[in-house]
């Protein structure tokens, strides 16, 4: 019965993961694992939201509300911008965004490396997809992109960019936009960490997205909470593509009560710029410029699996950066953890 999946899926491999942190504390042994594989917040969630999503436990034997109303409330309270949408994490927003415009046989451009689920999802809608290499230093260049973007249904760009976690700068996002068709996807999952705000783009240019996730400032990674602003035009057409209720009640809950609670993000922000520097200053191998809350490492002449490895077996969990399409075989990525963890991503990797 395999001859019934679809031709493109079996060309490309899914979503690689990183190895679980469980896993190896069973492999070798160890007790206490420093996981700075997923970029997570490796603190809590708030008080808070934790009240919160314990009251809408209570019902529910009920479906969530279809609008995401207090999702909504807050996300318009938080930015004073009027028009979003939502979606299980980012991954959902992306998905259903290429669901909602993009058909077969029309052209997505990714401008790579990057995160791999925006070539799967737009596979999935039967899309074209055309990528653009980044310059040597991990930069985008707009005239570059916009040869083969300027015809293409949706363009996609995530800044700062994961893995290489630089950020790409406004004017260069603007050059884009001017120069392009159809639809550009800003992926901003990490944007908080950087100081960047894309947002005012959005009241000069109808063909903007930005993609944001409470997956990382406000550490519900766990509960799947994605959402975009978007221009006025844009959210009934996807509502009208997405998947009934989709995000769930007690998601939305903890959504809006952590959004709220400003003061503890703020502080995760500081925690992530103080250890982002450290990490330059003190890893002996060279560490990428980052605007995001992870760190992206070129260990050569080692290869990526074999530091992974090595930091697994003293019980640090990073990323391989072998499966992102167009990175060389000798890029590792480490997340901005608690500080024990970070200590111990520093001494380990500086023993190798």
């Amino acid at each position: 019965m395999e001859r019934l999946v679809r031709s493109c899926y079996k060309k490309k491999s899914g979503y690689v993961f990183a190895k679980k942190a469980e896993d190896i504390a069973r492999e070798y042994g160890i007790t206490r694992i420093a996981r700075l594989a997923s970029n997570e917040n490796p603190d809590p969630l708030s008080p808070a939201a934790l009240a919160a999503a314990e009251e809408a436990l209570k019902s529910v034997n009920r479906y969530p509300d279809e609008k995401a109303s207090i999702l909504m409330t807050a996300l318009r309270a938080t930015y004073a911008h009027e028009h979003f949408v939502t979606g299980v994490g980012m991954d959902g927003v992306i998905e259903t965004l290429f669901r909602t415009l993009v058909e077969p046989g029309e052209k997505v451009v990714i401008s790579t490396p990057t995160f791999s689920f925006y070539a799967l999802a737009a596979m999935g809608q039967g899309a074209v997809v055309a990528t653009v290499p980044r310059e040597a230093d991990f930069s985008v260049n707009p005239r570059k992109l916009l040869k083969e973007a300027k015809d293409a249904k949706v363009s996609v760009l995530c800044s700062p960019n994961n893995p290489t976690g630089n950020a790409t700068p406004v004017p260069v996002v603007e050059e884009i936009l001017e120069g392009i068709e159809g639809l550009l996807f800003l992926d901003n999952a990490y944007v908080e960490f950087s100081g960047i705000d894309y947002l005012p783009l959005m009241r000069k240019h109808e063909n903007l997205v930005l993609g944001r996730t409470l997956s990382k400032v406000y550490a519900l990674a766990g509960l799947r909470v994605g959402y975009a602003f978007t221009p006025r035009w844009l959210p009934p057409w996807y509502n009208r593509a997405g998947t009934p209720f989709a995000v769930n009640a007690v998601s939305m809950a903890a959504a809006a009560a952590a959004l709220a609670d400003r003061e503890r993000a703020d502080r995760y922000i500081a925690q992530v710029k103080r250890w982002r520097k450290r990490f330059t200053e003190e890893v002996k191998f060279p560490v990428m410029p980052s605007d995001a809350n992870f760190v992206m490492i070129d260990v050569s002449p080692h290869k990526s699996d074999e530091i992974v490895e090595e930091l697994a077996r003293k019980g640090v969990v990073v990323r391989s950066c072998r499966s992102f399409t167009g990175l060389e075989d000798h890029y590792i990525r480490a997340s901005i953890g608690a500080d024990w963890e970070n200590e111990l991503f520093i001494e380990v990797i500086n023993s190798l």
